[in-house]
């Protein structure tokens, strides 16, 4: 039987290393490529093509969400698996609605990270049992917009410097700031990004 072409993306040295020697003693893999970034992700499996990218949600440059909807949006063949943290209905709903094939905690036992693996490769869906009856609940009150410019803010930039980076007026900028303020019933952006990360709809 074929190996399974892998690339793996993760941020932290230490997890990505643990990861891989996991895979190798589960037999039936092949990594192919190591990304500790979001864009260098996506270049390896624009480049090399793999069957399936393992993949964090939050690493630097490009979220492993961005990344999935890249990939969905390139019409490229490589199913995307999500090893996470974040167990949060709000994270696993934008994972689907990216296009992602598998959605797994990192605390998850290695034999089920393996078959999920092995699932998805094959053209199934892989979603961690505790988190299947919950993905689609909690509705994210955000657009697309107004999560891109609350994440902005949340990293301590100025409407200026968000306006500049998104190529947007700053007027538009407080426009969405406001917007997302008041869904979320916060008193201001920090307040706002906190309640949306709670949430998982950032």
């Amino acid at each position: 039987m074929t190996a399974i072409r892998l690339v793996l993306a993760e941020d932290q040295a230490l997890v990505r290393g643990a990861l891989a020697a996991l895979l190798q003693l589960a037999g039936g893999f092949e990594l192919v490529g190591e990304a500790g970034d979001g864009e260098a992700a996506l270049g390896l499996v624009a480049s090399l093509r793999p069957d399936v990218l393992l993949t964090d949600i939050e690493m630097p440059l490009r979220s492993g969400l961005d990344v999935a909807r890249q990939i969905k949006e390139q019409g490229l063949p490589t199913r995307v698996v999500i090893v996470t943290t974040f167990g949060r209905a709000g994270y696993l709903r934008r994972a689907m609605e990216a296009g992602v094939a598998g959605y797994l905690l990192k605390d998850s036992p290695s034999e089920q990270l393996a078959a999920a693996i092995r699932k998805v490769a094959t053209g199934g869906r892989a979603i961690a049992p505790e988190l299947a009856l919950a993905g689609w609940d909690g509705d994210d009150p955000l657009t697309e917009r107004e999560r891109q410019v609350l994440r902005h803010a949340s990293e301590g930039r100025s409407s200026a410097d968000i306006a500049a980076l998104l190529h947007l007026s700053e007027g538009t900028v407080r426009n969405y700031l406001s917007e997302a303020i008041g869904k979320l019933g916060a008193a201001n952006r920090i307040e706002a990004a906190r309640i949306a990360r709670d949430g998982g709809w950032l």
